[in-house]
């Protein structure tokens, strides 16, 4: 009789949307899946009080090697991933949910050592990258010459470190609120463009100052995200694909991008000392 393949310990960091749904998905469907949790930690404790069994509350998040996490989730903020990430991936596999703090270069590369030294894995989940593996196919063949990525969302879906909405009106339509590298868009945006740092990830030749970002203000988008990819190869190739993803009025994240990241978290075993687009 074959035996039944370990249970993956899930340490979650980060309480909002996704990491609530992260949460319950593993308290309900974690054991078919084989996933279990080893601790949910919150910058604020109090918001995981009747949520989350109090004996699975990281009140520190210094302490999270004591908890034995076999994969650590991050779903909170670049900044977690800048102080904690090396770290994270010295006792554990590291899933970041704010790829867009892989922007910094010498983050970047202190996370790929720190991933080749431990043998672990820097996990990047696809997100609201529709072809993302077959963009990273052509980026290892070497025949990747341009990719942009345009994100188009209702204004007020917008979270951004600069005033670049300034004052907008409810029928105004579309309007371009930055185009530029994804190196430069990232810092402005970290919480909104994860899916540009994913294509940034799977297009490395190119990486973030080469692959192409423009974000979209679109007071007619009150129902979806759109995500535009347009991918550059050699001899004429081109590939332009166009994702509506459902969306609240005031949504960070699209919805169809939950489910997305609960399948990339389930690929995250086996690909030990590397950047694992997933």
């Amino acid at each position: 009789m074959a035996q039944k393949p370990a249970t993956l310990q899930i340490g979650i960091v980060g309480f909002g949307h996704l990491g609530q749904f992260l949460t319950e998905k593993i308290q309900k469907d974690g054991v078919d899946a084989g996933l279990s949790l080893a601790f949910v930690w919150n910058r604020n404790p109090e918001k995981l009080k009747g949520a989350v069994p109090e004996e699975l509350v990281l009140h520190s998040l210094q302490d999270f090697p004591q908890r034995g996490a076999d994969v650590i989730v991050e779903v909170c903020h670049p900044q977690i991933v800048k102080d904690f990430g090396a770290q994270f991936l010295s006792k554990s596999h590291f899933l970041v949910g704010s790829p867009s703090a892989l922007s910094d270069p010498d983050l970047n590369q202190q996370l790929r050592h720190a991933a080749k030294h431990h043998g672990r894995t820097l996990y990047v989940p696809s997100g609201a990258l529709w072809g993302g593996q077959d963009i990273q196919k052509l980026n290892d063949c070497g025949t990747l010459t341009a990719l942009l990525v345009r994100m188009s969302k209702h204004p007020s879906c917008f979270r951004l470190a600069k005033d670049l909405l300034g004052a907008w009106k409810e029928d105004e339509g579309r309007r371009v609120l930055i185009s530029g590298s994804v190196a430069d868009i990232c810092p402005i945006a970290p919480n909104n463009v994860n899916t540009m740092a994913a294509a940034a990830i799977a297009g490395s030749t190119l990486g973030f100052t080469g692959v192409r970002g423009e974000l979209v203000s679109d007071t007619a988008l009150r129902d979806y995200h759109v995500v535009e990819v347009e991918v550059t190869g050699v001899d004429g190739f081109t590939v332009k694909t166009v994702r509506m993803n459902p969306a609240k009025i005031g949504a960070v994240t699209g919805n169809a991008t939950y489910n997305s990241f609960w399948s990339s978290l389930l690929l995250c075993t086996g690909h030990g000392g590397r950047v694992y687009l997933c």
